[in-house]
């Protein structure tokens, strides 16, 4: 199961910013990602996590985008 961590972690990395800078209430706006960014993140997210995500929610904050992955696994576990 993705944790907040490890989501925080792998934004980080795709995006060469300080983890500890991005916390739960960070906007994914605040760190430059649009849509479009959010979809690629996605899709990133997908190769590393090993399954697909259907994206069917707006997400506005990094803790939005991990309870949306939390939940998109859990439905397929």
């Amino acid at each position: 199961m993705l944790t907040l961590e490890k989501l925080i972690e792998f934004i980080a990395e795709q995006l060469d910013k300080d983890a500890a800078e991005i916390n739960a209430d960070t906007t994914l706006e605040s760190l430059g990602i649009d849509s479009l960014g959010t979809v690629e993140l996605v899709m990133n997210l997908e190769d590393v996590i090993g399954m697909e995500i259907e994206l069917d929610e707006k997400l506005l904050t990094v803790g939005e985008f991990c309870a949306f992955v939390q939940k998109k696994q859990q439905a397929q576990a």
